[in-house]
């Protein structure tokens, strides 16, 4: 099984489309978004996948909850998601509370953690952890656009960029 992850958009429709075109051309329909959408109609174009979304700091709209609700379902946006992928204990969230963070990544309690905030890829192995940020699609920080593909057959990471 392969999943796209992807963060911080920041209402970037191009690059977003461009990640969301190349998950669709492979195939993949399962997605985590590690949060900072920003605006209702940026969770509109996920709506095709089977997405979770971890709320950001910048996901402040008052409909962003609502226009989850109705384009990717209910319970699919929230400050954190405890998943099961492939049978391996995972958690996603936004990652902006960093002492959070941290705990949760030396706790070893689960094999993948997916976060983003920091706009900076990340693929880390943390005692029986591994630690991933797919970058960011969006945002005023100079990094490339980026996202990655995990293949959790293989544990292998693809970081791509747009």
């Amino acid at each position: 099984m392969r999943i796209g992850i992807i963060s911080d958009t920041h209402d970037d429709l191009q690059a977003l489309d461009q990640a969301l075109d190349t998950l669709r051309a492979e195939g993949i329909d399962v997605l985590l978004h590690c949060g900072d959408l920003c605006m209702p109609g940026t969770m509109e174009v996920l709506a095709d996948f089977d997405a979770w979304v971890a709320r950001g700091n910048m996901d402040r709209h008052p409909d962003l909850a609502a226009a989850a609700r109705s384009t990717i379902g209910l319970g699919r946006f929230a400050d954190r998601h405890w998943l099961t992928l492939e049978g391996q204990s995972a958690i996603l969230l936004h990652g902006h509370r960093q002492e959070e963070l941290r705990q949760i990544i030396g706790g070893g309690e689960y094999a993948y953690i997916f976060h983003g905030h920091t706009h900076r890829r990340r693929d880390q192995r943390v005692g029986p952890t591994r630690v991933i940020n797919p970058g960011a699609l969006g945002g005023m920080r100079w990094q490339r656009r980026s996202f990655c593909i995990l293949n959790l057959t293989t544990d292998e990471v693809d970081f791509r960029t747009v």
